[in-house]
């Protein structure tokens, strides 16, 4: 957990609840959390996730992992420190979206379990809806498709740090969906989760 550093700060509410924000935009929040190793099929998840949620008329906002480093977090390498406070820092701006209403999907590597459970934690102590969703796939498949060509120049030495070569994958103990990509189409994926979320009263069953 980062320490707090600024002193004489106080949590300020304003009168416009959750609940009222939920109701203007007739939807509830949550965070729809995708970890897995790079190549997994994250991104494509999220991506038609994102686009089917929109077609049923929700908020919803996409934060990919090379997007946020783009920005936000763009003076983050890919050390275990670094990666921490990536994860932080998203897991934080996740749960801003999610209090505003938003259903945010997030699709990260996230490699070390301590990090998504401290994302976790920042919900459940929120009081608001976290869901883990383990894009799982043999790392000889996601090393095949290496849609970027990262594998290859970690297995060079060009990339240092690199998960599931050099760096360690921790994969979720309890998540609350596991897709394994390499078996399933994107269209069985994404009917899985939107199960998953009309089982949680997040996307009602109209």
């Amino acid at each position: 957990m980062t320490d707090q550093k600024a002193t004489n700060v106080t949590w300020h509410e304003g009168e416009v609840t959750r609940a009222d924000r939920y109701r203007l935009l007739k939807q509830k929040g949550a965070t729809i959390w995708f970890t897995g190793l790079s190549g997994s099929g994250k991104s494509t998840i999220a991506v038609a996730l994102e686009k089917a949620l929109h077609q049923q008329g929700k908020l919803c906002y996409r934060l990919d992992g090379d997007n946020v480093r783009l920005g936000i977090n763009k003076n983050l390498g890919f050390s275990a420190e670094d990666r921490t406070e990536n994860i932080r820092r998203i897991g934080e701006i996740a749960k801003l979206f999610v209090d505003a209403g938003v259903i945010a999907l997030s699709s990260f590597v996230s490699p070390y379990r301590d990090d998504r459970d401290l994302v976790r934690k920042l919900h459940e102590d929120a009081g608001i809806d976290f869901i883990e969703v383990h894009v799982d796939v043999p790392l000889a498949v996601a090393e095949e498709r290496d849609p970027k060509g990262l594998y290859k120049k970690a297995r060079a030495g060009e990339i240092k740090n690199f998960t599931g070569i050099s760096d360690p994958y921790e994969a979720p103990l309890k998540p609350e969906l596991v897709l394994p990509s390499h078996e399933l189409s994107l269209e069985a994926e994404i009917k899985a989760v939107l199960k998953l979320l009309n089982a949680r009263d997040i996307v009602p069953t109209t």
